[in-house]
């Protein structure tokens, strides 16, 4: 296509991104070009672009439009392969995108892996569409828009990522998302670790048994006086003590995946997969545990694609793995035992950028039943891009970080001390984008991005910051690329394709 988009080019006067030009059934052609710092969709001949006369090509009308909303439902109905799907047991990788364009740099990553990595491209949860102010249809349509301008055809997912209400799974599943990541932390009770024998059976009696499906008496006696067998020569305990703390730490959460299971499957119109995560709690997820939590979801019929204990150690935002790889390895091992015994289902790796010392761990134990989840460390490269394009807008984005840390590290399990980040003034210009590797600095920038991107109502910050990363996009694609490549060569050895 690239005569063609020459051609187009010249008609048009765009910048024509040469892997979107593509042709659909009837013979008309669309592309995605660049007017000036905003991109736009176009199409030649009869094609379903709603947007203005720009020109002719071969006795043909070129008609461009905005890349909003409507043009996306447009391309995604014209093209399936710009709309997601369910990616299944494949290997795959969640790659979120806070601005709304990191999307071309995904999938370049993606390529680099020769396509082994199945990529959930429109990934955030209800949380970080708040805090960054974009909403269901933004996220889906950036994503859209981003696979078009790569010509990407082998598939993605998405991923409505931490979802505690019926409502959010209303929001999300009106407009195409695929995966649900079902967050029940909410109910899970942090305390059953510590409870003494008499309160723990006080706390058993208090479980919702009506959303568990069952009763008090049936419940116990499934796991009492029995030890369960795992593939690989292993055995769980699942008895006495630790069922009781297993129940009562998971019970009343295992009965709110089943409601926000069985609600979704009432809205939901297409095919759609279910990821539970329970990697945001304050205690590690025992292999007892986890071996409980997905028998109990078998017997209450909730099929699910992956699951995200919470691992021991510390899985702290943008940054490696806190911890004694030989701990982890060693209690990793048992929950892929129980993933291979209960499932077959992937294990996720939440908060899982940048922990690269457990990587090969995880990618050879699992051998491709994984999903990898980031987010946070694609802003970070948007960070870093700004730090080269454009040093003084780093510098204020650098020093309201510093100070919002007290404030926005609240919601976060991370230990960087403030007072190992230097003021962007000690900073020389050339160390700018290696201050984004530095571990506090790092999750400073990291668990701030809510407030820099609204930040006066987003115009402080956020407006430049894409006014900046639109100009320079290509040094943008580059970092992206190149992080997220690190993250999915790890696994690609490995990659399983279902």
């Amino acid at each position: 296509m690239s005569d063609l988009a020459a051609r187009l080019r010249e008609a048009t006067d765009l910048n024509i991104y040469d892997r979107s030009v593509t042709n659909d059934d009837c013979g008309a052609t669309y592309f995605l070009a660049k007017a000036g710092a905003e991109k736009v969709i176009g199409s030649v001949g009869e094609g379903v672009v709603s947007g203005t006369l720009r020109g002719q090509i071969d006795g043909r009308n070129i008609v461009v439009g905005d890349c909003d909303a409507a043009n996306a439902a447009n391309l995604r109905s014209t093209f399936p392969w710009t709309a997601p799907q369910t990616v299944g047991l494949d290997t795959s990788a969640g790659l979120g995108d806070r601005l709304g364009l990191a999307t071309p740099g995904h999938i370049r990553a993606v390529r680099q892996q020769g396509g082994k990595i199945a990529p959930l491209l429109a990934q955030q949860s209800i949380r970080e569409m708040t805090r960054t102010q974009r909403t269901p249809v933004e996220v889906m349509d950036d994503a859209t828009f981003g696979v078009f301008q790569e010509g990407w055809r082998d598939g993605f997912g998405s991923d409505a990522d931490h979802l505690q209400t019926p409502e959010d799974i209303n929001a999300t599943a009106a407009v195409g998302f695929t995966m649900f990541t079902i967050d029940p932390s909410a109910h899970v009770n942090d305390a059953a670790d510590s409870l003494d024998t008499e309160a723990l059976a006080r706390a058993y009696a208090g479980l919702n048994f009506d959303a568990l499906e069952t009763t008090a008496d049936d419940l116990s006696n499934t796991y009492n006086g029995k030890s369960f067998d795992l593939e690989g020569g292993r055995s769980v305990d699942v008895d006495g003590e630790a069922f009781l703390r297993a129940a009562v730490k998971y019970g009343n959460a295992i009965g709110h995946v089943a409601r926000m299971y069985r609600h979704l499957a009432d809205v939901c119109d297409g095919e759609f997969e279910v990821e539970v995560s329970v990697d945001e709690t304050e205690r590690p997820t025992s292999v007892a545990e986890h071996y409980f939590f997905a028998d109990q979801l078998k017997r209450l019929s909730v099929p699910w694609v992956s699951l995200a204990p919470r691992f021991v150690g510390r899985m702290e935002k943008g940054v490696d793995y806190i911890g004694d790889v030989d701990v982890f390895a060693d209690a990793f091992r048992g929950h892929v035992a129980v993933m291979r015994t209960l499932g077959p289902y992937k294990i996720s790796i939440h908060s899982g950028s940048d922990k690269f010392s457990i990587y090969p761990v995880v990618a050879e134990m699992t051998d491709g039943l994984v999903h990898l989840k980031t987010a946070g460390t694609s802003y970070l490269e948007a960070i870093r891009a700004i730090a080269t394009i454009d040093p003084p807008l780093f510098r204020e984005i650098y020093d309201f970080a510093r100070e919002r840390w007290e404030e926005d590290r609240k919601t976060y399990h991370v230990s960087a001390d403030l007072s190992k980040v230097r003021s962007a003034a000690d900073l020389p210009d050339e160390h700018l984008p290696a201050v984004v590797d530095e571990f506090d600095a790092r999750q400073v920038l990291h668990c701030t991005f809510g407030s820099v991107l609204t930040a006066d109502g987003g115009e402080r910050f956020k407006a430049r910051m894409c006014e900046e990363l639109k100009r320079d996009e290509e040094a943008h694609y580059d970092l992206l690329a190149e992080h997220l490549g690190k993250h999915l060569s790890c696994f690609a050895d490995h990659a399983e394709k279902a």
